[in-house]
């Protein structure tokens, strides 16, 4: 309360003769909260409590200027008090990419997103944005077995398997840093994309790196929470790749060689994610994440059973999960 209280007088002090109502508007993963105030014109403003003991609000302001300045639409930021934890934003509305998408909207929806993904990775240059490099790649893989394996799923790796894991990770490191590098968003899907004028609407960047060109793709195509066919996916993916090489992005020339990169950033991030709604739920108490832990797992699954430097994950993961793959989920 008493947070919600100096964000109300600190609001005040920005506006102090516009009477406002401040209501919830979302809450993320992290420490961060957003408050919708509403004007008695009508207009409104979006507020970050973010506070500076748990979070720091620099990245996001840095972020958020480059992504801006590349001619994307993300939260214009109006005020900030950096010493309390407070951002005043533009409103970019209640209606996310999950919400709206259907069969008749995708298309133009992952259009629209896949143009902007175009205008930040063109606007991408080194030493901006903190490198996704091996130790980066490597402490998110390690949430699988810390997170996964033994909290949630409360196995014991053998040695072998430990063994067999590791040569994995070491494959899919090769891959995710020998492909070109531009700047990451790190979660570009359907809950932080909104849907505006113009759209799509970006949130929730902060954690944007400089890294391998296929990995916001992955988050976009195999997103967490709403399925596709692959088929359809396909049609996106090739959309995005003939545009982005018209655009001079530096992505492989050979479609397959494009995809093959794809698949395999795909694959560690969903090493990762599954790590991370393991530790949001052990940890942090958010049962939530786990519904959707069945679908990245496929997504997992599928793809390391199409490669044959994978194929010890595919193993892995059968012994992980002999049930689930026999009556659990459908392939």
């Amino acid at each position: 309360m008493q947070r919600l209280q100096q964000l109300t007088e600190w609001l005040h002090s920005q506006f102090p003769d516009a009477p406002f109502e401040l209501a919830p508007a979302s809450a993320d993963a992290s420490f961060r909260r957003y408050f919708r105030a509403t004007f008695a014109d009508g207009q409104t403003r979006v507020v970050m409590d973010a506070p500076p003991q748990l979070e720091n609000c620099r990245p996001f302001l840095h972020i958020g200027k480059l992504f801006e300045d590349a001619g994307t639409h993300v939260p214009h930021v109006y005020a900030q008090n950096l010493e309390q934890g407070f951002l005043l934003l533009s409103d970019l509305g209640n209606t996310t990419y999950l919400q709206a998408l259907t069969p008749d909207t995708a298309k133009k929806l992952y259009g629209d997103a896949t143009d902007a993904l175009i205008k930040i990775q063109l606007a991408s240059r080194e030493n901006e944005l903190p490198p996704y490099d091996e130790t980066l790649l490597r402490r998110e893989l390690n949430l699988f077995p810390e997170w996964y394996i033994a909290k949630h799923l409360q196995i014991t790796l053998s040695e072998k398997q430990r063994a067999k894991l590791e040569e994995v990770f070491r494959r899919i490191l090769a891959n995710n840093l020998a492909q070109p590098r531009v700047y990451v968003h790190r979660d570009y899907h359907s809950r932080n994309l909104m849907l505006t004028e113009p759209s799509p609407g970006i949130l929730d960047f902060q954690d944007a790196v400089y890294g391998p060109i296929t990995y916001d793709l992955a988050s976009l195509f195999k997103d967490a929470y709403i399925r596709w066919e692959e088929a359809q996916i396909m049609d996106w993916l090739i959309r995005y790749w003939e545009k982005a090489r018209k655009a001079g992005l530096p992505v492989h020339a050979d479609f397959g060689e494009f995809y093959r990169d794809y698949e395999w950033m795909g694959v560690q991030r969903h090493i990762k994610v599954l790590g991370i709604f393991a530790r949001l739920y052990h940890r942090d108490g958010k049962e939530g994440y786990l519904k959707d832990m069945p679908l990245v797992f496929e997504y997992l699954y599928r793809a390391s059973a199409r490669y044959v430097d994978l194929k010890p994950l595919q193993v892995l993961l059968e012994e992980l999960h002999p049930k689930l793959i026999q009556e659990g989920y459908t392939f």
